[in-house]
Order: C-alpha cells, then structure tokens, then sequence
C-alpha cells in the first residue's frame, strides 16, 4: 500500500496586509472638500437655520439678585432680575422677573417690562414741558427741563429717562433711598404726570 500524500498548507509563507488609507478629514471652517456646507452639528447656521428677529425695544438691567426661600429640605435659590425696556422714542416700561437661572429672570423681566409700557409727553427739542415729582414708596424723584444741558442724572433714574429717549433733562433724587427699582419707578411716574 503507497502511503496517501496530504498537502499541508505551508505555514511560512507571508501574507500580505493591505493598510487602508486613511480617510481625508474635512477642512476647519464649516465646508467639506468638496466645497459644500458640513451639516455637522456646530458646523453651521444656529438652531432653526436663522437669527432671531431683534426686538425693537432696548433693555437694561437695573437689579439682578440671588434670593432664597426655605424649604423643609433646606433653601432653595433663584434669581430676581429688575429691567427697564425702551424704544428711546416715548415709550418705557419696568419689569420684575424671577427664574433658576439669571438668562431666564432677566427673559421673564423684560416680558414684563414690555406689558407695562408708558407713552411720555416729550416737547419737540426732546425735552419735557414742565417741572415735575413724583413719590414711590420711599423714593422721591424731581425732574426738570433744562435746555441744552443733556440728560443730568444718576443712578437707575438716568437709565429710564435715556430708554425713554428724553434729553435736555435734570433730575434730583430728594430722597435718601438707595434703591433702585423703586427710584425708576418713582421716576416712571413722574414721567406719567407730564402733560402737554
């Protein structure tokens, strides 16, 4: 009997490894190789493909603190934000707005400020026709045309008068408060009782 003759495959033979090539990699700056825009997320346009519109009212923030309430647990903290909204042509407003978080006090306040607009009777130069006070809580606000002067006043009581757009202006806090939201609510009101 001839013995049988099995091929055993020849172990040291070598092999031959294909690397791949590497891929190419996009270019920084939001556009493919190819010259089209990445749709990668934070490679283009913000959410929703556009811009918020811009509101036609300017903004300030006054006020913005940490309050706290207490709670079985502990004490819970928010923000409380005061803001003075204007469109620097006659009209303005203050809004009070709390939130988690300052972005979110400060969205509500403005909201709020936009629901409590006044129209204020300007004179033609700008100006406000005649002498006028005004009392909130324990703020006391005097303002008075002065021609050619621009707008001479401090505190929150010079923001308002600016967002409201009134120049040529003096305004004296008579009080001793230092507070400043009911100092440009005093002032807002005093800006209601101008008449023309």
């Amino acid at each position: 009997m001839k013995p049988t003759e099995t091929a055993t495959p020849n172990v040291a033979q070598e092999t031959e490894t294909v690397l791949a090539a590497p891929k190419p990699r996009a270019p920084r700056g939001g556009k493919r190789s190819d010259g089209a825009p990445d749709k990668r997320r934070g490679r283009g346009p913000r959410r929703g493909g556009e811009e918020r519109a811009r509101s036609e009212f300017d903004q300030k923030v006054i006020s913005l603190r940490r309050v706290a309430r207490v709670v079985a647990g502990g004490r819970r903290f928010s923000f409380s934000a005061a803001v003075v909204a204007g469109d620097k042509k006659g009209r303005v407003g203050i809004g009070l707005g709390k939130g988690v978080d300052t972005a979110l006090a400060m969205d509500k306040a403005f909201r709020d400020a936009k629901k409590n607009m006044i129209r204020v009777t300007m004179t033609d130069a700008k100006s406000i026709p005649h002498d006028v006070e005004a009392k909130y809580a324990a703020s006391v606000i005097a303002l008075r045309p002065s021609p050619a002067r621009g707008i001479v006043a401090g505190s929150s009581v010079r923001t308002v008068l600016e967002l409201a757009g009134v120049t040529d202006i003096t305004a004296k806090i008579h009080s001793r408060s230092k507070n400043k939201l009911n100092n440009a609510r005093a002032t807002v009101l005093a800006l209601q009782d101008l008449r023309s």
